[in-house]
């Protein structure tokens, strides 16, 4: 059985959610884009339910976000995040003051 991780980035411009698996011989890489919190959640809930090992957030969600996406899965897996508490690419703001 193919080990299967994911990685999940928010960024305002997705309309719906977006994704992108990479295959190789011992498992899955998927990537997936959302506009928000609750998107994430619902993408969250969809990848536990499919059987991912663990899901890692991009450096773009808060620790607001990274608790609402670890609440949604009920245990199912681990989720980790990439830690950014000042984003660069958000001006100095953290994820939580940017999309909550």
């Amino acid at each position: 059985m193919k080990r299967k991780i994911a990685f999940m980035f928010i960024n305002a411009s997705m309309t719906k959610p977006r994704r992108m698996v990479m295959d190789f011989e011992s498992g899955e890489m998927i990537t997936v884009g959302v506009k928000n919190y609750d998107m994430a959640c619902e993408e969250a809930k969809k990848l536990a339910q499919e059987g991912i090992l663990l899901l890692e957030l991009c450096g773009g969600f808060g620790t607001i976000g990274h608790a609402k996406v670890s609440e949604a899965v009920l245990g199912k897996m681990q989720v980790g995040v990439v830690r950014f508490d000042n984003h660069p690419g958000y001006e100095g703001l953290s994820g939580d003051t940017k999309w909550l």
